[in-house]
């Protein structure tokens, strides 16, 4: 059945989505209870991305039938980063994302680093979620070597998410990519699971088919960065992998493969690695890729502050040692299921004679986050051009081991999402990479013009609503779960994202099908769950407004 915003809407106020006014039980003035404060919902901007202001609309109407005050600001990429990832206590709910990158195909990154407490105060988890027996979970399922077992605990860190929402999962988006297959061949566009054509075997593999030698892609979001230690939105991630390479890289069956390396063995135990780097890389200056450089962009993120966000990627290391002039041995403290994936895919190579002196002329408190490498050297298939705030242009290198077909990679940053599509038509744009629109309309233009080429895929990452665990009331895991239930998920797909999607309610795809525990589709819905909830907690409605139950105020 289709359903529209509006139908959703009407639907959601008549009762039928959430608990309605009437059936919480109504308390005395005379207790004195305080009531929930007037909330701020964050957004990216509704042209930016309309799926995504249109899901925050509709939860904020949900949540006004349960007598909250909710008031949705869309804002540019930038300054939402600046509200929500830096001023890590001050905000109460924020619309979100965790995008498909090739190092997510594991598990790991989401299960230990979304949730896990070591990562509250400057990584993932900035929400602020903490639960002892969640952190347990997290750690045990990366030493667990067997497949099975460790299938368990992902499963088991699942249901303990489930039952603390500390995000309102919302949908594993359908991610439609499109291209000019006029322009390029589309045999040798690569589909990798969870992530669609969108990733680095097809930007080196795409084969032109005329004069046309540059792919042109597009962006929706405002650059942040183009830094090897940061980890930042897609649009700058995708610039990254492409500008360094990688020890290892994910191949198209989703698992991790020697790439910057030529070799990487493990001992029986799982915990010594011997890393045989790739014969004759040099970095984009002429300087030779050593195995001393290998080892910095390892050892570099281990330093107390220099890269929070890559830290808890190299923690696990206790050790490298040079053997020879093309390798090296690392030593973990104990077997770890995921490092090849989320370590050795994900740390970019880094060049130390460029990266040394300016990580130590660091000033006091200060990360190599915040550096501006004006030259951003990597060795990498593609060599940076310039930046500026229209677009990246990248140039391919000829001799690299994954040389490029295409000559440049020029990426545009087009952030309203209408003119992404009419460029595309145009030929303004030969790649569309981020399509945060109506599908449906994708589709129309393809079938329309003749030229363009629809690929569809469930994406390893999700869309949500991030509860700010620190502030009262999200600090009360009772309170998360009634507002979290009170949304349709299914309802919530169909309406903002026109049913390109599956509804979410974990923070492991069913992209991953191996790791999808499929129980966390049964979400509890309804006016009688969602009331019994709230009354159970003790909040209760006074003249219409959600309060706190007696005794319970806020301290700001």
């Amino acid at each position: 059945m289709s359903i529209t915003r509006r139908k959703f809407l009407s639907t959601s106020a008549s009762g039928a989505l959430v608990a309605s006014l009437a059936g919480l039980p109504k308390v005395a003035l005379a207790q004195a209870t305080t009531p929930v404060r007037a909330l701020t919902l964050y957004s990216r901007a509704q042209a930016a991305n309309p799926q995504q202001y249109q899901a925050a609309e509709l939860i904020a109407q949900v949540w006004s039938d349960l007598g909250l005050d909710v008031t949705v600001s869309g804002l540019p990429q930038n300054q939402l980063s600046d509200v929500v990832w830096y001023n890590r206590d001050s905000w109460d709910v924020t619309m979100w994302q965790m995008v498909g990158r090739p190092e997510r195909s594991d598990p790991d990154e989401f299960v230990m680093n979304l949730f896990h407490s070591q990562n509250i105060e400057v990584g993932y988890n900035f929400v602020g979620y903490n639960n002892p027996e969640y952190d347990r979970v997290a750690e045990a399922q990366r030493l667990e070597m067997d497949r099975e077992a460790r299938k368990a605990l992902i499963y088991q860190a699942q249901e303990i998410i489930n039952q603390d929402q500390p995000y309102l999962f919302l949908v594993y988006p359908t991610k439609s990519y499109a291209f000019d297959k006029t322009v390029f061949d589309a045999a040798t566009m690569v589909n990798q699971p969870g992530l669609g054509i969108k990733n680095f075997l097809s930007f080196t593999n795409v084969q032109p088919l005329g004069d046309q030698k540059d792919l042109i892609m597009n962006t929706a979001n405002e650059l942040n960065a183009i830094n090897p230690y940061y980890i930042s939105g897609a649009g700058d991630s995708w610039m990254t992998e492409l500008i360094w390479d990688r020890i290892m890289r994910i191949g198209e069956d989703g698992l991790p493969k020697p790439s910057g390396a030529e070799s990487v063995t493990w001992n029986d135990e799982g915990t010594l690695a011997t890393i045989t780097m790739r014969e004759g890389m040099t970095f984009h200056d002429g300087e030779p890729v050593r195995v001393e450089d290998l080892m910095f962009s390892l050892q570099s993120p281990q330093q107390a502050g220099v890269a929070p966000m890559y830290k808890p990627f190299v923690d696990p290391i206790v050790a490298l040692e040079k053997i020879d002039d093309r390798t090296f041995t690392l030593e973990l403290a104990q077997p770890n299921a995921a490092f090849e994936t989320s370590t050795l895919a994900k740390l970019n190579i880094i060049p130390e004679h460029i990266w040394g002196p300016l990580l130590a002329n660091l000033s006091e408190g200060e990360s190599a986050e915040a550096v501006l490498e004006e030259s951003r050297v990597g060795s990498g298939p593609f060599k940076f051009n310039r930046w500026n705030q229209s677009e990246v242009v990248l140039d391919a290198v000829a001799d690299h081991f994954a040389a490029p077909k295409v000559e440049r990679l020029i990426m545009r940053v087009v952030l309203n999402v209408e003119a992404a599509l009419g460029m595309l038509r145009s030929g303004e744009l030969n790649f569309l990479t981020d399509y945060t629109g109506d599908p449906q309309l994708l589709i129309d233009a393809a079938a329309a013009d003749g030229d363009i080429e629809v690929v569809d895929v469930t994406d390893i990452g999700f869309q949500y609503l991030a509860f700010n665990c620190r502030r009262a009331p999200f600090d009360d895991p009772a309170f998360r779960r009634a507002l979290s239930f009170a949304v349709n998920r299914r309802l919530i797909t169909g309406a903002a994202y026109n049913g390109f999607g599956r509804p979410a309610n974990s923070h492991v795809s069913p992209a991953l099908p191996f790791w999808y525990d499929a129980a966390t589709e049964e979400v509890p819905m309804g006016m009688d769950v969602v009331t019994a909830m709230l009354e159970d907690a003790g909040y209760s409605i006074v003249d219409g407004a959600l309060h706190y139950p007696a005794g319970v105020s806020e301290q700001y």
